[in-house]
């Protein structure tokens, strides 16, 4: 594995954590997932199944030490080592135009649903939902709204970090 690679990698991971520590939690302890943006941004740019399996991983591990939801850890490691690989699929699928913004911004679309998807349902089986409250009611108070900051984040973000590769002229973009 390329160490630029891995280091850029890595970097994504870590602000990813940092974001997902200060988000404020919109309803019953859950929050938008900022880290979900910068796994799909780092699965955009280095797309291979090593650097997906690592970086699902370690997002996984880090969104589970930073998680507000009660008994969240568990369900946050599975998560996202699924949405990983459900985006990384969907991006093979488009690969051609994966990176345009407007495409980025679907795929991270697409992969916020199944990721809060799944989240809640792992939740739903391993700890039960907080309060009692029910599926449908956190997928519309958090997931959609989730979804649409997310989707906005990506058309903020991808640019800036396509930029900056650019200009760097060390790595390449896939």
């Amino acid at each position: 594995m390329n160490t630029r690679v891995l280091v850029t990698l890595s970097l994504f991971a870590a602000i990813g954590a940092v974001l997902h520590m200060v988000m404020p939690p919109f309803y019953n302890g859950m929050k938008p997932d900022m880290m979900l943006i910068m796994m799909f941004i780092g699965i955009l740019l280095f797309p291979s199944l090593k650097n997906v399996t690592l970086l699902s991983i370690v997002t996984g591990i880090l969104s589970a030490l930073t998680t507000t939801f009660p008994g969240g850890q568990i369900p946050n490691i599975i998560d996202k080592f699924i949405t990983a690989f459900v985006f990384y699929g969907l991006f093979l699928v488009v690969k051609k135009i994966a990176q345009k913004v407007a495409t980025a911004t679907v795929l991270a679309v697409i992969g916020t649903i199944v990721s809060g998807t799944i989240f809640l349902s792992a939740a739903l089986m391993i700890v039960g939902l907080p309060g009692g409250v029910a599926f449908t009611t956190l997928f519309l108070t958090v997931v959609l709204p989730a979804t649409l900051f997310n989707g906005a984040a990506m058309i903020v973000i991808l640019p800036i970090v396509q930029a900056i590769f650019k200009r760097s002229n060390r790595i390449t973009i896939a």
